[in-house]
């Protein structure tokens, strides 16, 4: 089972109180309707988005990026860089990333992977937040996000494992009301999905659009950005930001 990182957040970016599903309770109309959370912002400038098959590089300098705890908490243990880079040639058809970017560069990411066989339902998601960005409500976010585009492909459960220590991954898989089981030092939270609907479709399919503009924006950026490399670039301000959110 894939493992997951995500810290204490200080303010929820969320304006009403979500159910299970992050939707508001009441009729499949209201339940239909979208995610408040999704359109807040937790740092100024950031931007969640999906991730293309040719950014499979942005995903793996993410990853390497993080530091020790947040690699132990994301895998499971300590990993090499070297294993990192392996683990980043898995993407396959199956797996779904959205990232949280920042000025252009990846510093968040859900990593969404249909457990086989389809008729199972089930997925299981796996987070990672670089440490200047934990704590700003990005891993909600992320989490909400993940549960649409399962939802719109008939997933009806969520898995969420992550090492026993890690109760700030366990404080937001509570957010969503997840059902826990605890294995040899893991604890598993399960989160229960809705059913899709064409609105909840509709959703992706305006999101997708705009991630395919955003990821072209950004790659025009990073040709022009020095070689330096995004690990330098802007660190969030202190306290909860102000703007609107860019969704994508």
């Amino acid at each position: 089972m894939l493992q997951c990182n995500k810290s204490r957040r200080t303010e929820s970016p969320v304006r009403d109180s979500p159910d299970v599903h992050g939707e508001t309770p009441g009729t499949e109309d209201a339940q239909a309707q979208e995610t408040p959370g999704m359109q807040e912002v937790f740092i100024e400038g950031g931007l969640i988005r999906k991730l293309w098959p040719i950014e499979a590089r942005t995903y793996r300098e993410h990853l390497l990026r993080l530091d020790a705890e947040s690699r132990r908490n994301r895998f499971g243990g300590a990993v090499s860089d070297e294993m990192i880079r392996s683990y980043a040639k898995t993407i396959d058809a199956d797996t779904i990333i959205h990232g949280f970017f920042v000025d252009g560069t990846l510093r968040g990411a859900a990593d969404l992977r249909l457990i086989p066989p389809a008729t199972s339902h089930e997925a299981e998601a796996a987070f990672s937040v670089e440490r200047p960005w934990q704590s700003h409500g990005v891993g909600s976010a992320l989490l909400e996000r993940c549960l649409l585009v399962a939802r719109n492909r008939g997933i009806k459960l969520m898995h969420v494992a992550c090492m026993s220590e890690n109760h700030r991954m366990q404080q937001l898989a509570r957010k969503f009301e997840a059902e826990f089981s605890f294995d040899f030092g893991t604890v598993v939270g399960k989160v229960q999905n809705a059913r899709p609907t064409p609105l909840s479709v509709m959703r992706e399919i305006l999101t997708d659009g705009h991630s395919l503009a955003a990821a072209y924006f950004d790659f025009q950026v990073r040709l022009l950005r020095p070689t330096a490399g995004g690990a330098a670039a802007a660190q969030p301000s202190a306290g909860p930001a102000s703007a609107s959110a860019r969704n994508g």
